[in-house]
C-alpha cells in the first residue's frame, strides 16, 4: 500500500492547533477562528490595530472551543498596505506562530462572478490556512518576513526610487504641456525660466499667463525633486564611506565588478541579497519575476515569456545592468553565450536575449555575493 509524507513547516508546530486567519482593512478587522476541518468558523469584529481587543478574543475563543493555553494559535493575514508590524505583534505572543500570505497566490473560484465580503475572504484564508498546516504546502506562497533593521534599511534607496519616478512625470508633465501648444524644449537646463520669455505660439503670441504660471510652479517642483535625489545620493555615499555594516561591505564587493555601480550595488544588497535566504537559483529568478511561464492544452503550445511575478525593481535593474554588461564585460562568457545566440538576430529576439542574459547575471550575482567568486570571465574595476 502506497504511504504519503506529510509536509511539515518547521515554522509551525504540529496539530492540534487554534486557527486564526484575520482580513485586515483600515476600520475593523474581520477574525475567524477554528479548530480543523469539519469546524464552522467563529467570526468576531475587533477595531483595527486594537492590540487589546485582538488578545481577547483570541483568549475568548480558546474558551469557546474548550482548548487549554498550551494549544499553539496558528494565525495568517494577507500581505498588503499594513506590512508586517502585526505579523511581529503575533510572533511575540506566547504559543503563537504567524504566516503572512501572497495574496495574488490565493486560489478563486472563476465558474462565475466572484463573490467577496471580509466574512468570505476569512472563512477562505482560514480554511486554507488549515490545509496548509496539514499538509498541502502549495496552496499558497507564503512571504518572507525581513527584520525590523532590514525593511528600515530599505527606506532609502526605495525613497530614492520614488522620487526619481515622481520628477520623470513632472518632467514629461511641463513637455506636455508644451506640445499641447505647438512647442519643444530639447531639455530642460538651468535656464528654463528664462526660456519661456523666449516662446512663441503658433500666431507670435507669447505664452498664454496661467500656462506661463503653471509651468513656473511645475519647473519649481521640479527642482525640489532634484535636490532631494542629490541629498538621498549624498547620503548613501556618506553611508558607504562611514559604516562598517555587512550589508555595505556587500555593497563595496558588488561595486568592484565593472558595469555596477553605486546604485544597482545598493538595490541588490537590500532587496535581495542581504536579509534573504535564498537556496537556489530557481527560487532567485522567482523572486524577481524572471520564470517562464508555458502554456500547453493538448497540441497547443505557448511561451508567455517571464512570470513578472517578482520584485519588479530588481527585475528592471537586473535587465538595465544586462545592457551595460554587453558593454563594460566583453570578454565573459555571459557577453560570449549572448553574442553567439541572440547577437545576429532581429531587435525583438535580441530582446528577449537580454532578458535571458539577465536572469544568468542574476544568479552570477547571488553566486557572488554567497562566495566571491567572479562570474566567469568578468573583470573588476582598476
Amino acid at each position: 500500500m502506497a504511504t504519503t509524507t506529510r509536509f511539515t513547516d518547521p515554522a509551525l508546530p504540529e496539530p492540534p492547533a487554534l486557527y486564526l486567519a484575520l482580513e485586515l482593512s483600515n476600520r475593523s478587522w474581520k477574525l475567524a477562528f477554528s479548530t480543523g476541518h469539519g469546524q464552522k468558523p467563529r467570526f468576531r469584529n475587533v477595531p483595527a490595530r486594537d492590540l487589546d481587543a485582538l488578545t481577547r478574543e483570541i483568549a475568548l475563543a480558546r474558551t469557546r472551543f474548550l482548548l487549554p493555553d498550551a494549544v499553539p494559535v496558528i494565525s495568517c493575514f494577507e500581505a498588503g498596505r499594513d506590512g508586517f508590524w502585526i505579523h511581529r505583534f503575533l510572533q511575540s505572543q506566547p504559543h503563537h506562530h504567524n504566516l503572512v500570505v501572497d495574496s495574488a497566490s490565493i486560489e478563486v473560484n472563476r465558474r462565475h462572478r466572484r463573490l467577496k465580503t471580509d466574512r468570505i475572504d476569512a472563512r477562505k484564508l482560514v480554511t486554507m490556512l488549515i490545509r496548509y498546516h496539514n499538509g498541502e504546502s502549495r496552496v499558497w506562497s507564503v512571504v518572507y518576513v525581513p527584520s525590523p533593521e532590514a525593511e528600515d534599511a530599505r527606506n532609502l534607496h526605495r525613497e530614492l526610487l520614488t522620487l526619481k519616478a515622481d520628477r520623470t512625470r513632472v518632467t514629461n508633465r511641463i513637455k506636455g504641456l508644451l506640445a499641447a501648444q505647438g512647442l519643444c524644449v530639447a531639455s530642460l537646463g538651468r535656464g528654463f525660466l528664462e526660456h519661456l520669455d523666449d516662446l512663441r505660439l503658433w500666431d507670435a503670441s507669447p505664452l498664454y499667463p496661467q500656462l506661463r504660471q503653471r509651468l513656473e510652479r511645475e519647473w519649481i517642483h521640479r527642482c525640489d525633486l532634484s535636490q532631494r535625489v542629490r541629498l538621498i545620493e549624498k547620503l548613501q555615499l556618506q553611508t558607504l564611506r562611514s559604516c562598517d555594516d555587512p550589508a555595505l561591505e556587500l555593497v563595496r564587493q558588488f561595486m568592484t565588478l565593472k558595469g555596477i555601480g553605486l546604485q544597482s550595488a545598493w538595490l541588490f544588497t537590500f532587496e535581495f541579497f542581504a536579509w534573504r535566504n535564498i537556496q537556489n537559483r530557481r527560487q532567485l529568478a522567482a523572486l524577481a519575476g524572471f520564470t517562464p511561464t508555458p502554456y500547453q492544452s493538448g497540441d497547443d503550445s505557448l511561451d508567455q515569456g517571464i512570470s513578472k511575478a517578482g520584485n519588479s525593481s530588481i527585475r528592471a535593474m537586473t535587465i538595465q545592468i544586462a545592457w551595460g554588461w554587453l558593454l563594460f564585460q566583453p570578454e565573459s562568457q555571459l557577453t560570449l553565450w549572448y553574442l553567439r545566440r541572440f547577437a545576429s538576430q532581429g531587435l525583438r529576439m535580441r530582446k528577449i536575449g537580454i532578458v535571458a542574459l539577465a536572469r544568468r547575471l542574476l544568479i552570477d550575482l547571488w553566486r557572488f555575493s554567497q562566495t566571491g567568486s567572479l562570474p566567469e570571465g568578468a573583470i573588476t574595476s582598476s
